[in-house]
């Protein structure tokens, strides 16, 4: 098991909080979560609140059901995405010496409507389905690349060889960004994925380290575009107005954050899975035409994303007397394998009816990215299942993981010997 991180200190309940809805609870460092989290989360379901507030991590609320995660991933007038408020940034600013660089913000994602729109709707076209599955050639033969490079082995450490290198590399590819410092970006990403949030100052350094990564490549896609995304992002117009320079950096750090971790991440859990169940996996092998339905069913039951919310005015919801500025962490893996809206929620049923889950979120920030996320999952899922023999977990090596604003594999042993 992953060496799990000290829990954090525990603040104060706010007067506003009652004891009944306080349960102890770190998204981040807890062991028997960070050992089993999905385990921890169907057991968490049991016993806590739907709604509940926590003292660790700087102190804010945990939205567990589906009823309450679906109807705040609607309300943006109360529930804001974003959520340092830009006021704070710009008095933050205020104070610095002339000349250090700008804050920049994860647009669309961390602006709420209207100008939510203004920003999300360039990138309709781009992420289009359409448009995603012209990718397709180009993933699979990166996939079966992959497991070239391992099939003769008999093992592989399945994220670092395949579930890591093949959505990460194609997104820098569609960025235009340089293979050669994928490590370095990785590095990026993983660090400001896996603070806590709860010091804002750190915070905003990490997303300005990342801007500063891309900068010399987006500076030359402005002066020299190519086929590639950031090139793109310099001709687009929001709201009637051509995108400036600040305008590429926001767009290319949500992006940024996005393309180089999410999907990886739940490939690692459905592999996971596939390995645990012998009898899915041959079934898969012998009808591969089912593996768009596994796509979603394991979406469903390993749902890895928690998006974080700012309180913006004071309100009572679904009985929870709520104050501005407080926080909420939106748990769509609970949500998901939520018994009130999924019977039998725990159990991976290929049969299921109802698979119209929210792994990517509900509402208007909705993934724009979930054609392609979907597209890259069904690859990988053909490919591996099609040349790879019949794999297994390796005993000697357990599976490890780690918790945070996202569930993700850390590392994953795999045998065909």
């Amino acid at each position: 098991m992953q060496a799990a991180a000290q829990l954090s200190d525990v603040a104060p309940t706010p007067e506003h909080v009652p004891a009944a809805l306080v349960h102890d609870f770190d998204m981040f460092a807890d062991p028997a979560y960070n050992a089993n989290p999905y385990h921890y989360l169907q057991d968490l379901l049991q016993t806590a609140p739907p709604i509940f507030w926590t003292g660790r991590n700087g102190g804010h609320w945990v939205f567990l059901s589906h009823a309450a995660i679906f109807e705040a991933a609607r309300d943006t007038g109360t529930f804001s995405s974003e959520f340092i408020p830009r006021a704070l940034v710009e008095e933050y600013m205020a104070s610095l010496p002339a000349g250090t660089p700008r804050i920049p913000r994860a647009i669309p994602v961390g602006v709420d409507p209207p100008e939510h729109n203004w920003y999300r709707t360039p990138l309709q076209k781009v992420f289009a389905p359409k448009a995603m599955h012209a990718l397709e050639g180009q993933i699979r033969a990166l996939a079966d690349s992959l497991i070239d490079q391992v099939l003769p082995l008999g093992e592989c450490e399945f994220m670092s060889a395949i579930a890591e290198p093949l959505p990460v590399q194609i997104f820098l590819r569609m960025m235009g960004l340089p293979l050669e410092r994928q490590e370095e970006y990785r590095a990026l990403v993983k660090e400001q994925l896996a603070d806590t949030q709860d010091d804002m100052l750190r915070t905003l350094a990490r997303l300005q380290n990342i801007v500063a990564g891309m900068r010399e490549t987006i500076l030359a896609r402005r002066d020299e575009p190519r086929e590639d995304l950031i090139s793109a992002l310099w001709q687009v117009e929001i709201n009637g107005v051509a995108a400036t320079r600040d305008d590429v950096e926001d767009y290319s750090l949500l992006l940024f954050i996005a393309g180089l971790d999410t999907v990886m991440n739940g490939m690692g859990h459905g592999i996971l899975h596939l390995a645990r169940d012998q009898e899915l996996q041959a079934s898969l092998r012998a009808e591969p035409q089912r593996i768009p339905d596994a796509v979603e069913e394991l979406l469903r039951r390993y749902t890895f994303v928690i998006p974080i919310r700012r309180v913006a005015r004071d309100a009572e919801f679904m009985g929870v007397a709520l104050r501005a500025e407080d926080r909420v962490q939106l748990f769509l893996p609970t949500a998901d394998i939520d018994e009130q809206q999924f019977p039998d929620a725990g159990h991976f049923d290929l049969e299921r009816e109802n698979k119209a889950h929210i792994a990517f979120n509900a509402g208007p920030h909705r993934c724009l990215g979930s054609h392609l996320a979907r597209l890259e999952l069904r690859i990988l899922y053909e490919q591996v299942l099609a040349r790879l023999p019949q794999y297994r977990l390796d005993p000697d090596r357990p599976a490890t993981m780690h918790c945070g604003p996202i569930i993700g594999v850390d590392s994953l042993w795999l045998v065909w010997r």
